[in-house]
């Protein structure tokens, strides 16, 4: 039986979320009913000191929902046309989320949130409590490989090249994109 992830869970770094995260499943109420997708990819956002964190210029009207404690979604607008998500993590006060890239059948965040349902709309819904979307933990423990993010050739080399992307390990690699 698949349980609703609780507070404490996402109060978590984020350092360890986006790798636990691997394996559960996003659920998002729709008119149809609840869809239910494995999260097959995710990537780390860790603090201003990430150069390609969006807190890395400090608190603005855009990031300060990454300072909020865990639990909250954070979906913005990329490229002025895809909304991703991310699961803000960690304590209050320190800026961190987890970019959630892929699920299965979706590859890409954009596309994900698009099958999904997943807009602006649902920007700091609290995925604790809400009956719009949630992540749900149903045991299942998949082995997980780790890459560089995606799309972040702005950031200084030390953070463009750490291995804060994960994936399922289907024993298909597939560098990054």
């Amino acid at each position: 039986m698949a349980e609703r992830l609780k507070r404490e869970y996402y109060g978590q770094p984020a350092t360890i979320l986006a790798q636990d995260l691997i394996g559960k499943l996003l659920c998002r109420e729709t008119q149809e009913g609840v869809l239910k997708c494995r999260i097959t990819e995710t990537e780390c956002y860790y603090g201003e000191e990430d150069t390609a964190c969006h807190a890395s210029k400090g608190k603005t009207d855009r990031t300060k929902i990454l300072y909020e404690r865990g639990g909250l979604a954070y979906v913005y607008l990329c490229y002025g046309m895809h909304s991703l998500f991310n699961v803000v993590t960690g304590q209050e006060g320190h800026p961190e989320a987890v970019l959630i890239r892929g699920i299965s059948d979706q590859n890409g965040p954009g596309k994900l949130t698009r099958a999904m349902g997943i807009d602006r709309g649902l920007n700091g819904e609290d995925l604790v409590v809400s009956s719009r979307l949630w992540i749900e933990d149903d045991g299942f423990r998949p082995k997980v490989r780790t890459d560089k993010r995606v799309g972040i050739d702005y950031a200084t080399p030390k953070y463009r090249d750490i291995l804060w992307r994960y994936l399922i390990d289907d024993g298909q690699y597939r560098p990054a994109k």
